[in-house]
């Protein structure tokens, strides 16, 4: 049995387990009229890949800018690339950048990017039907100080649990999303806190079934996923940062706009690195689950810090000056 299971998501597994395999699709480029930008190729980081795909991003710079993108596959290695110049701006997850942030105040949010795109699944052989059941179980987690990471402890507070790490009850597992698939078919965890489409996945071939969907799961629609990050020295090129952000309100009001013709773009984009297609009907499961937007809810954001501190995972909690909409704001109100 667990062979067959296996070999109806091997497919599946294979595709969206490549992407973590892109690491650049351009070198590096430098200089004053130079922009490096970085991004996950997967749905919640679509602003990017419309961006690219439409060309949004070279038409608002114009031809004497030159561009380079690079993918990488979690956000330490994001931040990690940003750090060293290698990424000047891009999207990523707030929860790295926060991390990075509290240690190192020269990274900034500059602007909204998904909302949502994350869920939380029981497996179908436990005996988890609600949140409070996750007393004494073990729930796998992307990475160890993720986003999604941040979001369940906020759930399990809701219900007063808290990790083991922590002095609770329930264990974290960190696993890649595609070892998560097999973790569960093996019924080696009991639930996990993912993103899409893995969540669809794990649902429909790994034997899960939802616990909380995206609008429950943590702070519900407004919880942040992806936001659009900026390194202090890219700030400073303010007719750069301008056009990035021209370009990428172009792209969100094109998704919302044309939502089906978007995939399309994000699945043509992800073909061409991988040279494999993603399922088209996952893709629009997944894409069921996110609010594209520009919006930031400093609020929220300011209660991931708050987590992430009791969570030991950043010295402080304080982040003020890590978001800075000010050039957002601009072009809004022309």
């Amino acid at each position: 049995m667990f062979r067959k299971i296996i070999g109806s998501i091997i497919t599946t597994v294979l595709v969206i387990g490549l992407l973590g395999a892109c690491n650049s699709n351009n070198q590096e480029v430098t200089g004053e009229n130079a922009v490096n930008i970085g991004y996950f190729p997967n749905l919640t980081h679509i602003a990017t890949i419309v961006a690219l795909e439409n060309n949004y991003f070279q038409d608002q710079f114009g031809d004497d800018v030159k561009i380079s993108t690079k993918t990488v596959n979690n956000g330490g290695l994001f931040m990690e690339a940003m750090a060293t110049n290698a990424i000047d701006v891009g999207t990523v997850g707030p929860g790295p950048l926060l991390n990075f942030y509290v240690k190192n105040p020269k990274y900034h949010i500059i602007s909204g990017a998904v909302n949502g795109g994350a869920v939380l699944v029981a497996n179908q052989e436990s005996d988890v039907k609600e949140l409070t059941d996750l007393d004494g179980k073990r729930v796998a987690i992307p990475v160890i100080g993720s986003t999604q990471d941040v979001m369940l402890r906020k759930a399990l507070q809701s219900v007063g649990l808290k990790p083991e790490s922590n002095g609770g009850t329930v264990e974290l597992h960190a696993a890649a999303p595609a070892d998560t698939v097999s973790l569960f078919v093996q019924n080696s965890v009991d639930a996990t806190a993912t993103q899409e489409p893995w969540g669809y996945v794990i649902e429909n071939q790994a034997g899960g079934k939802l616990l909380l969907d995206w609008d429950e799961f943590a702070w519900g629609k407004e919880s942040t996923n992806t936001v659009v990050a900026a390194s202090e020295t890219f700030l400073e090129k303010k007719e750069l940062v301008t056009a990035y952000l021209q370009a990428h309100q172009q792209a969100v009001d094109f998704i919302k706009a044309n939502p089906e013709e978007a995939q399309e773009l994000v699945m043509n984009h992800i073909k061409d690195l991988t040279g494999k297609e993603l399922n088209k009907e996952e893709v629009q499961a997944a894409f069921a689950k996110l609010e594209v937007t520009t919006n930031v809810n400093e609020q929220v954001i300011q209660e991931m810090a708050d987590i992430s501190l009791e969570a030991d995972y950043v010295p402080s909690n304080d982040i003020e000056g890590m978001i800075d909409l000010t050039f957002l704001k601009a072009i809004q109100d022309k």
